[in-house]
C-alpha cells in the first residue's frame, strides 16, 4: 500500500458498516480519504477518531445525496478544487428494500436503482475522467458487489437488490474491457461478499424486528474488517496485476 500513500481516495457510503471501516483503513495507509453519505455526522466522527489514533492519512467527510446526479457531480468539482482529483474510488454505497416482483413497490426498486447502479455508474465515470485529466494511469475503480450478483436466493425480499447487484457484475466487466479499449492501466475490480455483520439487516427489515435481530444469529457472519481487508489486498497487488472478481462468504454459510 506503500504507493497510495498521500493519494486521494472516494468512498461512497462511508457513515456506517463497510464504507466507515474501508475510509478507516484507507486512512490508516496514509491516504487522503473523502468519505461521503447523506449522513455526514457520522463520517465527523470517525474522521476525528482516525486523528486521534495518530493515523498517517485524513478523512474529509462530504455530504452527498447519491440519488442526486447534482449533488455528486457538485462533490467531484470539490475533491477536484481542494484536493486536484480522484486517484481510488471505491463505489461501496448499497441498499435494499424488500420489495418483491409480485408485489414491491416501484418506489423502493427506482430507489434501489438510483444508489446500487446509477450512482455507481456516476461515481465510475467521473472517477475515470478526473484520472484521465490529470493523466493517471494507475487508478483503481472498487465497485463493493455481493453474493447476489452471482446468484438468486429463494427470498422474495431481495430478488430486485439481487438483480442490482447482477448489473454491478456486468458493468465491472464492462469497465474493464472499455479501460482496455481505452488503453490505460487503471484497474477495476468487483468485490463480492456474502452475509455481512452491519446495518444492512436491520434498515432491510426496518419493520420487522425479529428478521432483523436474527439475520446474523444462524453462522458466523463476515465482518466488515473482512472486506475491507479485500480491498486493501486489490490495491496492493502490483500495477500488472488486476484482481477482478473476489467472492467470499462466511465459511458456514450455504448458499
Amino acid at each position: 500500500m506503500d504507493r497510495w500513500r498521500g493519494r486521494v481516495a472516494l468512498v461512497t457510503g462511508a457513515s456506517v458498516g463497510i464504507g466507515a471501516v474501508i475510509a478507516k483503513e484507507l486512512v490508516r495507509h496514509g491516504m487522503k480519504v473523502v468519505g461521503c453519505a447523506r449522513d455526514v455526522e457520522k463520517i465527523q466522527k470517525l474522521s476525528a477518531e482516525c486523528q486521534s489514533a495518530g493515523h498517517s492519512g485524513v478523512l474529509v467527510p462530504y455530504k452527498c445525496d447519491l440519488t442526486n446526479e447534482e449533488e455528486i457531480l457538485s462533490m467531484f468539482a470539490a475533491i477536484k478544487e481542494q484536493h486536484k482529483g480522484v486517484d481510488v474510488c471505491i463505489n461501496n454505497a448499497g441498499l435494499a428494500h424488500p420489495e418483491s416482483l409480485l408485489n414491491g413497490k416501484t418506489s423502493g426498486w427506482k430507489n434501489m436503482l438510483d444508489v446500487n447502479v446509477l450512482a455507481l455508474c456516476i461515481c465510475t465515470r467521473e472517477a475515470y475522467q478526473s484520472m484521465k485529466e490529470r493523466n493517471v494511469d494507475d487508478g483503481h475503480i472498487i465497485n463493493i458487489n455481493s453474493m447476489s450478483g452471482h446468484r438468486v436466493i429463494s427470498s422474495a425480499d431481495v430478488h430486485f437488490y439481487s438483480s442490482t447487484k447482477y448489473a454491478v457484475t456486468a458493468l465491472t466487466e464492462g469497465l474493464r474491457q472499455e479501460l482496455r479499449e481505452a488503453n490505460t492501466h487503471i484497474r477495476a475490480t468487483s468485490i463480492s461478499p456474502g452475509v455481512v455483520e452491519t446495518e444492512f439487516a436491520p434498515r432491510l427489515y426496518r419493520d420487522n424486528a425479529d428478521k432483523a435481530a436474527g439475520a446474523y444469529t444462524k453462522f458466523k457472519s463476515l465482518e466488515a474488517i473482512d472486506v475491507a481487508n479485500s480491498v486493501t489486498y486489490a490495491l496492493s497487488a502490483p500495477p500488472h496485476v488486476q484482481i477482478g472478481d473476489i467472492l467470499m462468504r462466511p465459511v458456514e454459510q450455504a448458499s
